[in-house]
């Protein structure tokens, strides 16, 4: 297959990509590559960037409407009240079985231009080859949330694994010490990757593998983020959406919170979504599009009037043309329909949507999913 015709964020002029075997065989510039027209794929006034990486996630939460009644001092606070004044709600959600609530968290993902995600907390059976899911590392909930936390942070089976935990959610003195106490009881020195770290500083930082940074959860609950122009000195920032319990579905949103911050640049931003966490997580092959490199690709529309980077963070999920996950196609515009016919591309499995609007086919069984979500009114514009 060869995909004609992008412009690559980060790559100077138009590209022609050619694919072979979920990899990516070679990058060309147009008509230099030697290819049978029935397999060419050809856009007009496109970007492309590799398949995106969210770092943080809770998959089985992603039915949830956001669940707040005021701003709060930390998590722990969010956490009692919302058991207690939105427990109706909470209820009713967790009543869905849970293979559905995972699948609506894949969707949100994909539909999104996630290739992979992190998730956070059990191993779940995601049972789904759409997008990669990760969930190889030890995961902590929180110093306040997880029982015998001290006990699992020094579990000598697992000292060689990253732990992952939630930390420092929140803007009072107790959730700064917090990160002390982690630390302190951090014996084996083990390598920590810190989610959210709003009452983090440039010291405790240092003491990071990573830190994940969900902008978007952060307002929503506390009206603050983490000082991430300072952080990212001392540590690897990656970018995480977390669940619908606390923030929007639409990725594109959290972006646009983040660079209106001014803590980041747009080439730092981005990379929080790509080579970034590609490396933070041992994820070999993703990240980039690059020669050798699998071919998770995303294609979006790009406005003639801005650079690529406006262009990028301008993006809506509606504005996704197609999405590619180890070659294969799992997501695709109406406007493309007639040329992925003309490469015998079968339409069988894959279920139509929309999304503001905008026709899109997605693989798998999407109407039941999509109906389900919309017993909430915070849900995304999606229709079937």
């Amino acid at each position: 297959m060869l995909l004609c015709n992008l412009n690559i964020i980060g790559q100077a002029g138009s590209k022609n990509i050619s694919l072979e075997n979920g990899v990516i065989k070679k990058i060309t510039n147009p008509g230099a590559a030697n290819i049978p027209d029935e397999m060419r794929i050809n856009f007009e006034n496109v970007i492309a960037f590799p398949g995106l990486i969210n770092s943080h996630d809770h998959l089985d939460f992603n039915l949830f409407p956001q669940t707040g009644n005021r701003v709060y001092n930390n998590y722990a606070e969010w956490g009692k009240d919302i058991h207690t004044e939105n427990k109706a709600t909470i209820n009713a959600v967790l009543n869905i079985p849970l293979q559905t609530r995972i699948q609506s968290g894949i969707y949100k993902n994909l539909l999104n231009g996630f290739t992979t995600v992190v998730n956070h907390g059990e191993k779940l059976n995601t049972r789904s080859d759409l997008i990669n899911v990760i969930q190889n590392n030890h995961c902590l909930h929180s110093l306040q949330f997880e029982k015998n936390w001290k006990v699992k942070l020094n579990n000598i089976f697992k000292i060689f694994q990253s732990c992952v935990i939630h930390i420092g959610e929140g803007t009072d003195r107790a959730s700064h010490k917090e990160i002390d106490r982690l630390l302190k009881w951090n014996l084996f020195n083990r390598k920590i990757i810190g989610v959210h770290g709003v009452a983090m500083d440039e010291d405790q930082a240092e003491s990071f593998k990573a830190l994940v940074w969900c902008l978007g959860s952060n307002y929503f609950l506390l009206n603050d983020t983490a000082a991430i122009d300072e952080l990212k000195t001392q540590t690897n920032i990656l970018f995480g959406t977390d669940s619908t319990l606390t923030s929007s579905w639409n990725l594109w949103y959290h972006l646009r919170l983040a660079r209106n911050t001014l803590l980041v640049t747009d080439e730092e931003l981005f990379d929080m979504l790509t080579v970034q966490p590609a490396a933070v997580w041992g994820l070999k092959g993703l990240g980039k599009i690059a020669e050798r490199y699998t071919s998770d690709i995303i294609v979006a529309k790009r406005n003639s009037a801005l650079n690529d980077f406006d262009s990028f963070f301008a993006l809506n999920p509606e504005d996704i043309l197609l999405i590619l996950h180890n070659g294969e196609i799992r997501l695709f515009d109406e406007e493309l329909k007639d040329q992925l016919a003309g490469i015998n591309q079968s339409f069988q499995l894959f279920s139509k949507i929309c999304i503001n609007e905008k026709t899109k086919y997605v693989f798998g069984d999407v109407p039941p999913l999509i109906k389900e979500r919309f017993t909430h009114p915070e849900s995304s514009p999606i229709c079937v």
